[in-house]
């Protein structure tokens, strides 16, 4: 089937920014306690809201302040960090150029802030294709695994949930578009958090190059 819309994630779907946001959250919760590589810190991590990341960080032994304190911290690290630059994913611009000839719109929903969105998207030249379809999770109080974020992202697009499909590379968000009635491309291009088997386990069909997913997606050559 081809899509009438396709969701992407953000953080590493769009922008490879998932290991430098990641090694700052690392560096971040050593000054508070809890010491992790970064490979445990993706694994515990990728995918999931600020709130619930700190949960997280406290039942493995983190001593945060306030949620909301720890978050602009961490907020203000990691934006500090992306402003140094970040790349695009490896084909994701082509993916987005066949999606444009084919004529599917496409969107953007992310457990991100609008604020982050602006600056790993502006930095690979990116925001302009999504302004006005985007959908953070910040902004709609509702985060991934719900699936709320990408049903009203449909809704706003003007799409059935059955006529979309969402691509995802964190088994929280397979299963928001799991729950949300939505067809799941799960991006895992190597091993770790990403290497795919917790996005399978929610119902995300594996790709590992972004070069596959016009296949995927029925779009014409």
């Amino acid at each position: 089937m081809t899509p009438d819309l396709v969701i992407f994630d953000c953080d590493g779907v769009l922008v490879d920014s998932e290991p430098a946001s990641n090694r700052v959250m690392v560096d971040n919760l050593a000054r508070h306690g809890l010491t992790l590589t970064l490979e445990e810190g993706m694994a515990a991590f990728l995918g999931t809201s600020m709130q619930r990341g700190a949960q997280i960080a406290r039942s493995m032994g983190a001593d945060l302040p306030d949620d909301a304190t720890w978050i602009a911290e961490v907020y203000a690290e990691t934006y500090a960090r992306l402003r140094d630059g970040v790349d695009a994913i490896p084909g994701v611009v082509a993916v987005l150029d066949a999606l444009d000839a084919a004529g599917i719109p496409c969107c953007v929903a992310s457990n991100g802030s609008d604020e982050k969105m602006d600056i790993t998207l502006g930095a690979t030249g990116m925001a302009a294709r999504f302004a006005g379809n985007r959908f953070s999770a910040h902004a709609l109080g509702t985060s991934k695994p719900d699936p709320d974020l990408f049903l009203i992202a449909a809704r706003q697009m003007g799409v059935a949930p059955d006529r979309a499909v969402v691509i995802e590379d964190s088994a929280s968000g397979a299963l928001g578009a799991q729950r949300a009635g939505m067809r799941c491309f799960g991006y895992a291009p190597r091993g770790g958090p990403r290497g795919g088997a917790a996005l399978a386990k929610v119902g995300a069909i594996l790709f590992r190059d972004m070069a596959e997913l016009p296949g995927l997606l029925n779009l014409p050559d």
